[in-house]
């Protein structure tokens, strides 16, 4: 394996508790010299800290390149600060980017720093660097949820009992967003947020979903890469082979590391696989 990976635990301000988070160190790793990239990739609903790990290709991926990857975990209530007063995006931004830089041998700055993600992750992601335009260079999403704030009752209904699905149910996903109309859902609207004030240059964004995700998912991202398009963005769009899964989320990885590598400074080419 080309990478080491460490499970620090640290406190958080926003939360009111201790985090844990894994934090993968390329072969390249060094404490002194050059600064490395650094991008926090986060997981889909119900996931942890460990579900990269555990179901994708990302330390293979990752073979030859500098960036650290730091993979946080929220479980089941997404990296926004939420109707409940759950304050996971603060936590990520406040709390935990200066705790990695802290620790580690990072560049420590936008041109350093990127997030990205998968459905739930992945629509967090865009949240996140379209909010934060001064502390990410670039985002990438894979399958993002970007219209959680639109959703109403359970629109997943028909797939609860194949295996392996994981969407929240309704009385989940409002504990989070709370009731249709309400402050959260507006305040994340990727509209608005690719509207909103500047606090740095646009992130390079990437964006894909698989041709065989369910149809709420892909027209979703679609209009989103639409919608940045008319605004003036340039998001790199990809869709691929796949459904809502983590096959799909492998055959994508390669692509959406090289995007990020490319738009980092610090940073190698990734091998593809």
């Amino acid at each position: 394996m080309p990478t080491r990976v460490l499970t620090p635990c640290w406190p958080s301000r926003a939360l009111g508790r201790a985090k844990r988070v894994n934090v993968v160190l390329p072969d390249t790793y060094t404490e002194h010299g050059p600064a490395h990239p650094v991008l926090y990739l986060l997981h889909g609903y119900g996931g942890g800290r460990d579900t990269w790990l555990r179901r994708s290709v990302l330390c293979r991926a990752l073979a030859g390149s500098r960036l650290i990857v730091v993979l946080p975990e929220s479980g089941r209530r997404w990296f926004i600060n939420d109707h409940a007063g759950q304050r996971y995006e603060d936590y990520l931004v406040q709390d935990l980017l200066a705790c990695v830089n802290d620790e580690f041998n990072t560049v420590g700055r936008r041109e350093g720093q990127a997030v990205g993600g998968f459905s739930m992750g992945g629509a967090a992601a865009l949240f996140l660097a379209l909010r934060h335009r001064g502390l990410f260079g670039a985002a990438a999403a894979h399958a993002g949820a970007f219209e959680a704030g639109t959703r109403v009752g359970d629109p997943y209904a028909a797939f609860r009992g194949d295996p392996g699905f994981a969407m929240p149910t309704r009385e989940v996903h409002e504990r989070v967003w709370g009731p249709p109309g309400s402050a959260t859902r507006r305040f994340y609207d990727p509209r608005r947020l690719a509207d909103g004030p500047h606090d740095g240059p646009r992130p390079a964004l990437y964006l894909d979903v698989g041709s065989g995700d369910h149809a709420r998912v892909l027209g979703m991202n679609r209009r989103t890469r639409d919608a940045l398009r008319e605004r003036g963005w340039r998001p790199e769009y990809h869709e691929r082979r796949g459904g809502h899964d983590w096959d799909f989320v492998n055959r994508a990885l390669p692509a959406s590391l090289a995007f990020v590598t490319r738009h980092l400074s610090g940073a190698t080419a990734v091998e593809q696989l």
